[in-house]
């Protein structure tokens, strides 16, 4: 099946390649475990250039449609990869738009050097400190979700005298710096002593946490714990 003129013509005819070669997978004409032609045949095929081809190809495996190996070919996959993407609004979005009314405290903050596995993975070095801050965030006057965080004072020293009396720290992060890489876990944990009071629930009780990290060009911005009461809900699809 050769592509119409106009796509050949145009930046967008690796598209057209690309919408067919899925057309066929979908289709099953090129079912799992099919090995493609390759790129010198599809461009004959397609009477387009072999770097169209390739191009199209490239998206599609890396959307998880096919397995590209080095002089091994291309072929379909078994079961197409598929990326989890999680969308993390500031919390004050989140419960706002469950329809019920955000607040928030500050209930602790302190200039710490921090224990060491902290230190390490956010890269301090000598007497370097962070700046420790527990706070809740309330939805309808009712615990939502208890932020444990850290701010490298090394990579931001205008943490050390702002105001987190009435702004979270995530708020004030988004506003004044940018990231480049996030690092995201989740975990049922115990809760400790701040977290069980912050949340009024029992010390040891399971809650669902969520661990991030963020940098900015290689350097370690912070790292918070996000703990949430029981019955909170985290969706994706995929």
């Amino acid at each position: 099946m050769a592509l119409s003129r106009a796509s050949r013509k145009d930046s967008t005819g690796f598209r057209a390649v690309k919408a067919e070669i899925l057309r066929r997978i979908l289709n099953d004409n090129w079912g799992p475990g099919h090995m493609l032609p390759g790129e010198i045949d599809l461009a004959r095929q397609f009477a387009v250039a072999r770097g169209t081809v390739n191009r199209a190809l490239t998206e599609l495996t890396d959307e998880g449609y096919l397995d590209r190996r080095r002089k091994a070919g291309t072929v379909v996959r078994q079961a197409p990869l598929r990326a989890a993407r999680f969308q993390i609004p500031l919390v004050r979005e989140e419960i706002e738009a469950k329809n019920a009314r955000y607040g928030y405290r500050l209930l602790r903050r302190s200039v710490e050097s921090g224990p060491e596995d902290l230190r390490r993975h956010l890269g301090l070095t000598g007497g370097t400190e962070a700046l420790h801050l527990q706070c809740l965030h309330l939805a309808d006057d009712a615990a939502y979700q208890f932020e444990d965080r850290w701010i490298s004072l090394a990579a931001l020293p205008a943490a050390r005298e702002a105001d987190f009396a009435d702004m979270g720290p995530n708020e004030w992060l988004v506003r004044t710096v940018p990231f480049s890489e996030v690092e995201i876990s989740f975990s049922a944990v115990a809760a400790s002593t701040a977290v069980a009071r912050g949340l009024g629930i029992a010390k040891d009780a399971p809650v669902f946490t969520a661990e991030r990290t963020t940098w900015w060009k290689g350097k370690a911005l912070t790292h918070v714990q996000l703990s949430y009461r029981p019955g909170y809900k985290l969706t994706t699809r995929y």
